[in-house]
């Protein structure tokens, strides 16, 4: 299962193509809606998110709220596009007081894209290198999203740091995460604890006086795999590999890790590896979830545990400084519509790419044709895993 995007920031619409879909999956509109709302909100966001009502139109692969087994395409409309017709007309002369974009953005891809495809207009870069983009994937993911809840696998996430604020988990090892959903879903920055919501609440509100941006980190948290997802034999089966590619994807993120990541730099192998235990009913498991779900390249069976590390905006209010293309002259960066932090949008986000990653990890494994199929071929397997630990 894979999907390709397409569409600018203030274009017409974003639209998204999802291949390798199996016959027979039940789809919600509702659901994939929710997920685009989730995607906008978030304490610290920007006037864009006033403007835009993200909401799906599917235009094909699907009849009467199943999948046909063709692709599926997914469209979600720029309403923001009404003010820009003339600046991003897509046929016709460009308009005669049409100003270009010509001081690029220190941490964002317009100079680098405008020396790449030798332009002389940063927007033609910036249109489509925008975070924007990531409402296709959030639409897109709402086809992979369906099929793991139909297979028992939940994807969810929440904010663990905001700038230098950080939510304490007091030495987690992963093996349980009893955070609410409601807890997280309800906070402003969707994080599930109640005082580091506020500390990080003042933080971007600190930053907005400063007229600044915020990064932080966020957690994905994946329950219900099946233990052998994945490969080790070669470098693109791994899904350390895949999962790491994926999420490095999104703008801004600069860092992943899983389990306890780096820290196992620090340990010594004791106190780093999951010991292996047998229980009855249940199998083989582990004592601790350190590794977080992956091993050898492969899922364990354990909650998979993934966190991302965000950069701040690089659209900032108080400009950084640049050098004009035209001139060569050192001005003030470009200033677009921004937000001061987009770490818990960034999440959501997030939970699409791995939701993609692990749906094709399941076909991978157990077929792709149609879903009466895949159950069955899943419910073997588990059979199997368990008769192997009696």
């Amino acid at each position: 299962m894979r999907y390709v995007t397409g569409g600018e920031s203030h274009g017409p619409a974003l639209t998204a193509i999802v291949s390798g879909v199996p016959a027979g999956l039940e789809i919600s509109e509702k659901q994939i809606n929710a997920d685009l709302a989730r995607r906008q909100s978030g304490y610290g966001r920007g006037g864009r998110q006033q403007i835009e009502r993200d909401t799906v139109r599917v235009l094909s692969g699907v009849r009467f709220g199943k999948t046909l087994g063709t692709p599926v395409t997914l469209q979600v409309a720029n309403r923001d596009w009404e003010n820009w017709t003339d600046r991003m007309a897509v046929f016709g002369d460009a308009p005669e007081d049409l100003k270009r974009e010509t001081t690029p953005r220190p941490g964002h891809a317009d100079l680098l894209g405008v020396i790449k495809t030798d332009t002389d207009d940063c927007r033609n870069i910036l249109e489509r290198a925008s975070a924007r983009e990531t409402a296709a994937r959030v639409a897109a993911s709402g086809i992979a999203r369906e099929f793991l809840a139909s297979v028992g696998v939940e994807v969810y996430s929440y904010v663990r740091r905001i700038g230098s604020v950080e939510l304490d988990e007091g030495g987690k090892d992963f093996l349980t995460l009893p955070y609410n959903p409601l807890d997280i879903e309800t906070s402003e920055v969707r994080c599930p604890d109640e005082a580091a919501t506020a500390s990080m609440k003042r933080a971007i509100d600190r930053a907005r006086q400063d007229r600044n941006t915020l990064g932080g980190e966020f957690r994905v948290i994946v329950t219900g795999l099946v233990p052998g997802l994945g490969g080790y034999a070669e470098r693109g089966e791994r899904l350390t590999a895949l999962l790491g590619g994926a999420l490095f994807s999104i703008p801004a993120i600069k860092g992943v890790e899983f389990g306890i990541g780096f820290d196992v730099a620090k340990r010594p192998g004791s106190d780093v590896h999951d010991e292996i235990v047998c229980e009855q009913p249940g199998g083989f498991t582990r004592t601790t979830n350190r590794a977080g779900g992956l091993e050898g390249g492969m899922t364990t069976g354990l909650p998979l545990v993934i966190t991302a590390a965000m950069k701040p905006i690089p659209t900032l209010m108080r400009p950084l400084k640049t050098v004009n293309i035209d001139t060569l002259e050192p001005e003030e960066a470009s200033k677009e519509r921004s937000d001061v932090c987009a770490v818990p949008a960034a999440a959501v986000v997030a939970e699409a790419e791995v939701a993609f990653v692990l749906a094709e990890a399941y076909l991978e494994k157990f077929g792709r044709d149609n879903m009466t199929d895949i159950r069955a071929a899943i419910k073997s397997y588990r059979q199997r895993v368990k008769t192997m630990s009696r």
